[in-house]
């Protein structure tokens, strides 16, 4: 039985798609708190995600760059604004399907029977998530390994979670906050573990060939892997 999660704060639309769904032989959870549905699509117990894009506090573009870091769950965008740029941004950022609401109830059945059908054919082929090349790193997040100038660096996993989101970012900050969501935490006010991780992640990386930091402390607003070049996937 297929498995599907609802990430809205729309009370309303849950509870009218939730029995559509499970009459059509889905099993249905939704989630209106975009945190919680956050965890929940990083449980691995969904075929498919429904992802609202406007909610408060963390909108569905974040979500969903944020989820893509640790997940490749099948997620189909729902907009209430329906707007191309909308729809653009959201495929970039890895999502596989877009509907614009309001929608028809036999649409949205018909866009996820599509994404598992497409799901099904990429089973198939080759899946691999593309290295990250940026300056002298080399990060492979299928083998989960890291390459300074050629020479595997030795990272816990929580570490490699980091650097591996400062990377996909490399050049813009990146919120503690974020870097807490990865890694399953809720950050508190005096929680100083995302510091302590960046802090032995500047240890084990040395500083740039140039002599400068790799990673730059953006006072109030997070960390920063000082690289101004765009990430070059291989």
């Amino acid at each position: 039985m297929p498995s599907v999660l609802i990430i809205d704060d729309d009370q309303e639309l849950c509870d009218m798609v939730v029995p559509l769904l499970s009459r059509e032989g889905y099993s249905v959870e939704k989630c209106t708190e975009a945190e919680k549905g956050f965890a929940a699509a990083l449980s691995g117990n969904y075929d498919v995600v429904l992802l609202d894009i406007m909610m408060p506090r963390l909108d569905g573009f974040q979500l969903l760059r944020d989820l893509r870091v640790k997940s490749q769950v099948h997620v189909i965008m729902l907009t209430a604004k329906g707007e191309e740029v909308d729809r653009v941004v959201g495929l970039e950022l890895g999502a596989d399907d877009y509907l614009p609401k309001p929608f028809f109830s036999r649409e949205l059945i018909a866009r996820i029977r599509a994404v598992l059908r497409r799901a099904r054919t990429d089973d198939l082929k080759s899946t691999r998530q593309p290295v990250l090349e940026i300056g002298d790193l080399s990060l492979d997040p299928e083998a989960r390994t890291i390459n300074r100038r050629g020479v595997p660096l030795d990272l816990t996993t929580a570490e490699f979670d980091v650097l591996h989101m400062l990377l996909i970012d490399a050049g813009k900050i990146v919120s503690r906050e974020r870097l807490a969501r990865v890694l399953g935490r809720n950050l508190g006010i005096f929680d100083r573990t995302i510091d302590m991780h960046i802090s032995n992640l500047r240890k084990k990386l040395g500083v740039l060939p140039q002599g400068a930091e790799r990673i730059r402390t953006v006072r109030n607003a997070g960390y920063l892997y000082a690289n101004p070049r765009a990430p070059k996937r291989s």
